[in-house]
């Protein structure tokens, strides 16, 4: 969801002031200091106070900003995110969170996702649960690198598109998890256009896709994770396998197999501050695979700064290396690289030429190691300018 929060730099601008160590000749020192307290009043008025407070329960923060996007026009997003301990007494587990991402536009675009992320009995049991609807416009290119670099082969359509993805696990050795899950996504099309001139015909990639598609299935999951704070990492690593078996047993429409290994790694700087994080992603999918669970390239953190949607196909890879930079107070600073590709077969992967990204993001604190993240990522003739909370990986 975060992917479709596009916006301009007048929300941090509004919601983030600098601290000034010193100020103009000319500036009047009691209106300066009004136009301060008022910018903190409005962050503790949304919650962005910087801590956590589990006498709250639930300790919220809610920050608002516009966004502007060619398929979705001028809209508003909010990013939630709320921080709780389940159990006061135990010091083991990590605060639990709930992060919640919306948006609406003035063009009837509408969307919403929620995270949640529960950790029981000293990090025992652990229980994820990631929802998302929403009903909005997206993009087709087909199938394929070379596709989604014909600007021709674009096809503009209306999405309608639900997501329930529930998962439990159980530790098992020290930072090892196994566990099992639900995966249910159904996506609508309507309305497709293609761009390039005349009707669609057979060999164009908008025929590629039908108007509806289902998928179901069960999932397993094998995880190692020593991350001291899976929302924004200081150390530690994560190396995790996920299968889920889609099946027409479940009422999904194809029958295939999705495989997806992650390992990240954080580490925190000696010779200067901040924390250098990398990883390492691959997505393999086997059999019958419909058009909207390709692995796909691009958006919030799979390659910043190419348009999401563009680029998809059975099989991918990518890697990403981020510096993440504190500076004065709750503000920080991130750069990164990343390249990554996508093939048919596992066999071709790398023989298309690389997708690259680059770009640098400002973060601000809004609660105790919870950042609101402003990204701006430049690829291969395009870029893509991001408003979210929590990190990209």
């Amino acid at each position: 969801m975060a992917r479709h929060l596009l916006i301009s730099a007048a929300l941090l601008l509004s919601a983030a002031p600098v601290q000034a160590t010193e100020m103009a000749p000319e500036a009047d020192p009691s209106l300066y200091e009004r136009g301060q307290q008022w910018f903190a009043k409005v962050l503790e008025e949304l919650g962005a106070d910087g801590g956590f407070d589990p006498d709250k329960g639930i300790d919220w923060s809610v920050m608002p900003g516009p966004f502007y996007t060619p398929e979705k026009s001028l809209g508003i997003g909010i990013s939630t995110v709320g921080l709780y301990l389940v159990d006061r007494e135990d010091t083991v587990s990590q605060p639990s969170s709930i992060t919640i991402n919306g948006f609406g536009s003035i063009n009837g675009s509408l969307g919403i996702g929620v995270e949640s992320r529960t950790f029981l009995k000293e990090d025992k049991y652990r229980l994820f649960i990631d929802a998302e609807l929403q009903d909005a416009p997206d993009v087709f290119y087909g199938i394929g690198l070379d596709n989604g670099r014909q600007r021709s082969n674009l096809t503009n359509f209306e999405l309608t598109e639900y997501r329930f993805k529930p998962q439990a696990m159980m530790r098992v050795l020290p930072s090892t998890f196994i566990g099992a899950g639900f995966d249910l996504v159904g996506v609508k099309a309507r309305e497709v256009e293609p761009t390039a001139p005349g009707a669609v015909r057979l060999d164009t990639p908008a025929a590629m896709f039908p108007e509806k598609s289902f998928s179901a299935g069960p999932s397993l999951h094998l995880v190692h994770d020593s991350r001291d704070f899976i929302l924004n990492p200081s150390r530690g690593r994560l190396l995790q396998a996920d299968v889920v078996f889609y099946d027409d047993t479940f009422g999904s429409d194809t029958d295939f197999q999705k495989v997806t290994l992650n390992y990240s790694d954080y580490w925190a700087l000696e010779s200067l501050p901040g924390i250098l994080a990398w990883q390492w992603v691959g997505e393999f999918n086997h059999g019958d695979v419909p058009w909207d669970q390709m692995a796909t390239l691009g958006g919030a953190s799979r390659l910043r700064g190419y348009e999401q949607g563009r680029y998809r196909d059975k099989q991918m890879t990518l890697a990403q290396v981020e510096y993440r930079q504190p500076l004065g107070g709750r503000h920080g600073m991130v750069y990164w690289v990343g390249a990554g590709t996508l093939a048919d077969k596992v066999s071709e992967l790398g023989d298309e030429k690389w997708l690259h990204t680059l770009g640098v993001g400002y973060r601000f604190e809004i609660k105790q190691r919870v950042n609101l993240r402003l990204d701006m990522g430049f690829g291969n003739g395009e870029n893509g300018f991001y408003f979210a909370v929590n990190e990209a990986f």
